[in-house]
């Protein structure tokens, strides 16, 4: 049970590291033109099939720039910490 919630405990620290560190690359980029901050690369998966009495369809993407990876490893590293 206690490794689940790790587990638990860790994705949420990566998402609220990745988000809170887009958003401050995003001010940052904008505020003191630095571009290099919030030039994104885009990681995009469409995984599909239809079989006879079933068919899915998802799309999943991901917009990286440096911040949001920053900010990934300190939401690993806070996770580890606390």
């Amino acid at each position: 049970m206690k490794s689940r919630f790790s587990l638990l405990k860790v994705m949420l620290f990566l998402v609220i590291g990745v988000v809170v560190g887009s958003i401050l690359g995003d001010v940052v980029a904008r505020s003191f033109n630095l571009p290099f901050l919030a030039a994104s690369t885009i990681i995009h998966w469409h995984p599909s099939a239809d079989f006879s009495i079933l068919k899915y369809d998802f799309d999943f993407q991901v917009k990286l720039n440096l911040a949001s990876i920053a900010g990934l490893a300190l939401g690993y590293f806070a996770a580890r910490k606390f």
